[in-house]
């Protein structure tokens, strides 16, 4: 399918990164986007246990035609914790449960938010091709998968994106799936571009985040790897304004630079914010300031694992441990 340069991560607006902004401060970042020509929302079942879902519903409401929206299932709070069930009877309740919360009839690209590594991959995709067929989802999409998982989604069912954490720090899409998409015609959308706010140059002190922030579990963000990441911003920074930019929107300018399949879905609560990241793609950047933020911010100089060791337990995307 074809997807805009740019999307929206909808998740932040209720989901992950400490306090959520009251609804209506949600809504009306969603509504501002719409309007300020944003055509491509993501949201989930997971996200705030569905209430990301609902607010999308709001702000697109009446306005359905004007954006390619896309949801996950596989993936849920059930019972207050984060639960990934891939069985098919699983997803058909989840994709009609998604339909009702954001009040569509149709859902645009419908991922697996999740490889449930108990069900075979084709179980799981054969019931979203099932919702295919009956019109509730437009396309299908993979999350946080490997080549060869995708290698056997394409056996059942065409898969329309691959949606796996791709930003200048966290570089694993390069150990195969970069190129396999690229082959194959199938959207590679990356989530985190701006590496959960590092390259915003948004953290300045994790100790700082809220308790509930998932960023407080994740090594890059904790001692003594922090240290060693944060001692790169100078450097960072002093680039951006080298290139005019933002370090967000150089971060974002790298990302799209890697393909015209790769397509960014930066997320903030923050309109000032919102309308830099829109800005960001129309700015061009230098192709040796892009080279040199590629070796500024790199797997050679960035300390730490993306997840903890439970967490990586539970994705299927290639890993530099693996490549060694």
């Amino acid at each position: 399918m074809n997807l805009p340069r740019y999307g929206l991560g909808c998740m932040s607006l209720s989901h992950a990164y400490g306090v959520a902004p009251q609804p209506e401060e949600g809504l009306r970042l969603l509504q501002t986007a719409l309007d300020e020509g944003v055509t491509f929302f993501d949201t989930a079942t997971l996200y705030g246990g569905g209430r990301n879902e609902e607010l999308v519903g709001k702000a697109i409401a009446g306005r359905r035609d004007e954006i390619i929206l896309a949801s996950k299932g596989g993936m849920a709070i059930v019972d207050g914790s984060r639960v990934i069930d891939g069985r098919p009877e699983t997803l058909r309740a989840q994709v009609d449960a998604s339909l009702r919360r954001l009040g569509v009839d149709h859902i645009d690209l419908y991922y697996l938010h999740r490889w449930d590594k108990s069900v075979p991959i084709a179980d799981s995709v054969a019931a979203l091709a099932e919702a295919m067929d009956a019109g509730k989802i437009g396309a299908i999409g993979l999350s946080e998968v490997s080549v060869a998982r995708l290698r056997e989604a394409q056996q059942v069912a065409p898969i329309a994106a691959v949606q796996n954490e791709y930003s200048l720090w966290s570089r694993n899409a390069e150990l195969g799936m970069l190129q396999a998409t690229k082959a194959d015609g199938v959207a590679l959308v990356a989530f985190s571009p701006v590496a959960r706010g590092f390259l915003a140059d948004a953290i300045h002190d994790p100790d700082e985040l809220v308790a509930k922030d998932i960023r407080r579990g994740m090594p890059r963000f904790q001692s003594p790897h922090w240290e060693a990441n944060a001692a790169l911003l100078p450097a960072w920074r002093a680039l951006a304004a080298e290139a005019g930019v933002s370090p967000a929107q150089l971060a974002l300018a790298w990302l799209s630079s890697r393909g015209e399949h790769v397509v960014p879905i930066p997320g903030t609560t923050n309109i000032d914010h919102l309308r830099e990241i829109i800005a960001a793609e129309q700015l061009e950047v230098a192709p040796d300031i892009l080279e040199h933020a590629g070796r500024l911010i790199d797997t050679a100089t960035i300390s730490g694992p993306r997840y903890s060791a439970n967490n990586a337990a539970e994705v299927d995307t290639e890993t530099f441990e693996d490549a060694a």
